[in-house]
């Protein structure tokens, strides 16, 4: 299975800000969509960072409340591990657990063309093991 499997079923929408929207805007917009992370664009169609609830959590952690009010590029994860459609589920569940992060955004041409999580993964995963075990079942019925 691939990630274009994934992006058509459940879409290639993105929630994206911007760099220079604050911290706050970044929290009332990831609760707004019942989502955990946020992509930073850079105007072109392009990513210049992500930004997870983890980041958040670890600015406030660092700095207090008061950083809700700074620019979200302060916060975000520059260095964004992409995907592109044509890449293996097991490739990317393999590139998210080394790295220890749950969103991967998908890159086509140089522009942000979905996004894939750990739960659309084992969502996937969780589908292929029912069909194997129902192919199965119906090849032992039928045997």
């Amino acid at each position: 299975m691939k990630v274009a499997t994934i992006l058509g079923d459940k879409g290639r929408e993105v929630v994206t800000t911007n760099p220079d929207a604050t911290l706050l805007d970044v929290v009332e917009t990831l609760r707004e969509h019942r989502i955990g992370c946020i992509v930073v664009t850079d105007g072109k169609g392009g990513i210049a960072g992500i930004v997870s609830e983890r980041d958040v959590v670890r600015a406030i952690a660092a700095s207090g409340a008061e950083i809700l009010n700074s620019p979200a590029s302060g916060c975000m994860t520059r260095k964004v591990v992409t995907c592109r459609v044509e890449d293996t589920i097991d490739t990317i569940m393999a590139k998210m657990t080394e790295g220890r992060f749950r969103h991967m955004p998908v890159v086509e041409e140089g522009k942000l063309a979905g996004l894939i999580s750990i739960g659309d993964v084992v969502k996937l995963r969780l589908e292929q093991a029912e069909q194997e075990a129902s192919a199965m079942r119906d090849y032992i019925a039928t045997g």
